[in-house]
């Protein structure tokens, strides 16, 4: 298992936030590999709501996620298959002064011929997932 942290501060209030994230929806427009969510269980979004998504980056794929952590304004967490590993996804968000602070961990499952390569691999995933962070921070600021 491989574990990485990636943490901004956000000017929006951690209700703001939250609700943006758990509209696992908007992805698309703050995550730069993938093209489309969709919802595929029914009801509203919380623990035991299930997505799939399609990803084009590092290659297309079809992948899914279901929610496993879901406290509203505070906590989100997925479990699921992102791009080659399985992994589990948590924001934990803080209200801090002028905004929120969050704090967005991932553990990814590195197996198999991909083990080798896990550190630089890990690497390049938590500089990705920040830059996408910094999209997200853009969006919600703006």
């Amino acid at each position: 298992m491989s574990t990485f942290e990636n943490t901004l501060t956000i000017n929006r209030t951690v209700e703001d936030v939250f609700d943006y994230l758990a509209q696992f929806e908007n992805v698309p427009r703050w995550n730069y590999a993938i093209t489309e969510t969709s919802k595929t269980s029914d009801g509203p979004v919380g623990i035991g709501s299930t997505y799939r998504q399609t990803r084009s980056i590092p290659q297309p794929a079809e992948e899914s996620f279901e929610v496993t952590g879901f406290d509203p304004s505070k906590r989100l967490e997925i479990r699921g298959q992102l791009g080659p590993f399985p992994a589990v996804v948590s924001y934990v968000l803080e209200p801090i002064s002028g905004g929120t602070l969050l704090r967005n961990t991932i553990e990814l499952e590195v197996r198999g011929a991909l083990r080798l390569a896990g550190p630089v691999l890990t690497a390049r995933v938590k500089s990705a997932v920040a830059a996408n962070l910094e999209v997200l921070r853009q969006l919600l600021e703006a």
